[in-house]
């Protein structure tokens, strides 16, 4: 610990860095009873902190090392930092980078001059390369987060945070291998041992809390997209024994309560940051509700402001759910004239519809896909009272399938089918990529369904109806296997049931 204290306060990173300022949020602080800080990471001159651990390690590479050049593999925040770190020490770097990053980040890190290779489909694909070109050429790999140097990088933001918020009560910091969260908690632990230190994941990315959890390290087998700048499998050894060691308490939060951050952000500041840049503040406004903190001084760490345009309109989409404002419902209603008309009487009266899906399916019942603004606590209650008046309904409001696919396919359902499996797939953003799909098909296999929506991310969620004969099921899935897209079985998924 006294190592990494003593690199926190010689560190060269304001060498290109800046201190950021802590601001009030006040839309959010009256909201919460607390007073909320946001640490502006996201105004650093790459968008991000990872400029800071970057730095602090290359600047400190001997002269032999520089000689050689340096690598790293990142689709993001990191390949920025190393990149203009090499620019401004006049080192050689080649930052190896997955096919699918979007060509904003591409185009990002080339400007400094250095060397983009682009490798495979997914940040894995991208570190082989990477140790592959580390043998061949001897260049001197930049880890992101599992290094001393870049962790005490990270760290000077610790140090800030004493003299900009002496008096602070909790900090929450957003968790992917853990470089950020070791080197803040290192330094305020050993000067403020009674300040406590909260790590944010997001709830399909959690290999640090699971990992403590469970006393050793646990690698994912899949991590969450949406929250790229975090999506990381496995953590690193000493990253992980600072964790386990400074950390008071890690929390996740869903895709839904991050888009809700980013709101809150967006409310205060007027700037947007990128997913896992929101993460602190959604877990600060979970962690506040749960255990109903008044008072306190809270800061929430703002890491980076790296985001697709193309990904607000999935943002916006999905704050509302996550404020707990919407609820998304799947009603039955009799299919016959006024019916509907009665329905919006009844149970919608003064609500507002964020949503309203229905067609013609058959002559019996009606099913309608209906967004609903409506306070936490009616959600239930509504739900129950369309139930004891005979409509029955289905809270679909935390169902994937829905929110990312049914809302959008109205009129899907279809008698012709047979044998049908559903399943929800993330496609890597690359040409080729449905192509390789298809390729790899049973060519007697029938596509009875498709549905894809641009998100502005590495990967494209994407929603395939299948016809599978029932003596091929085995076939199918050694299919499933081998194309190596990560998927979800969705064929028992009320949603479909009710709507497709």
């Amino acid at each position: 610990m006294e190592e990494i204290i003593k690199q926190i306060l010689t560190s060269p990173v304001y060498d290109v860095a800046d201190v950021t300022p802590l601001e009030k949020g006040k839309i959010i602080s009256d909201k919460f009873k607390n007073e909320i800080f946001l640490k502006r990471e996201d105004l650093q001159p790459v968008f991000s902190f990872k400029l800071r651990g970057a730095y602090h390690k290359i600047a400190r590479l001997p002269e032999s090392q520089r000689a050689s050049g340096i690598i790293c593999a990142s689709a993001g925040n990191h390949a920025q930092g190393v990149a203009l770190s090499a620019h401004r020490l006049g080192i050689d770097a080649t930052i190896v980078m997955p096919r699918t990053t979007p060509r904003i980040k591409v185009n990002a890190v080339e400007r400094f001059g250095v060397t983009v290779v682009l490798a495979g489909d997914s940040y894995s694909d991208a570190y082989k390369q990477c140790m592959k070109l580390v043998e061949e050429t001897g260049m001197t790999f930049i880890h992101p987060f599992d290094d001393i140097e870049v962790i005490a990088g990270q760290g000077t933001i610790g140090h800030e945070l004493l003299q900009q918020c002496p008096d602070m009560d909790i900090v929450f910091i957003p968790i992917g291998g853990g470089g950020l969260i070791s080197g803040i908690a290192t330094y305020i632990k050993y000067l403020r041992p009674e300040v406590k230190i909260i790590g944010v994941q997001p709830s399909d990315s959690d290999a640090m809390m699971q990992s403590v959890h469970e006393k050793k390290i646990i690698e994912l087998e899949t991590v969450g997209i949406f929250a790229d700048g975090v999506a990381v499998k496995k953590v690193g050894a000493l990253t992980y024994k600072i964790v386990s060691e400074l950390v008071d308490d890690i929390i996740t939060v869903d895709t839904d309560e991050i888009c809700s951050g980013i709101k809150s952000i967006y409310e205060d500041t007027r700037s947007i940051v990128e997913p896992a840049g929101a993460l602190a503040v959604a877990g600060a406004a979970k962690y506040v509700r749960e255990h109903k903190l008044i008072g306190k001084r809270i800061v929430c760490i703002n890491s980076g402001a790296n985001m697709n345009f193309e990904r607000l309109q999935f943002v916006s989409e999905r704050t509302r759910v996550g404020e707990k404002t919407e609820a998304l419902l799947a009603v039955t209603i009799p299919e016959k004239p006024g019916s509907l008309k009665k329905f919006c009487k009844e149970f919608i009266g003064d609500k507002s519809i964020t949503e309203f899906n229905y067609r013609l399916m058959g002559r019996g019942d009606a099913h309608i896909f209906v967004g609903i603004n409506t306070a936490p606590d009616e959600k239930k209650k509504l739900c129950q009272y369309m139930i004891e008046n005979g409509y029955p309904c289905v809270d679909l409001s935390d169902n994937e399938l829905a929110k990312l696919h049914i809302r959008h396919m109205v009129g899907g359902r279809t008698d012709h089918t047979t044998d049908e499996v559903i399943y929800r797939f993330n496609f890597p953003e690359r040409p080729q990529a449905l192509t390789d799909f298809l390729n790899a098909m049973a060519e007697d296999w029938n596509i009875s369904l498709f549905h894809y929506r641009m998100h502005g991310g590495d990967f494209g969620r994407v929603l395939i109806g299948f016809e599978i004969p029932s003596g091929e099921k085995d076939e199918f899935k050694e299919f499933l296997k081998n194309i190596n897209y990560e998927c979800t079985d969705e064929t028992e998924n009320p949603a479909y049931n009710l709507f497709l």
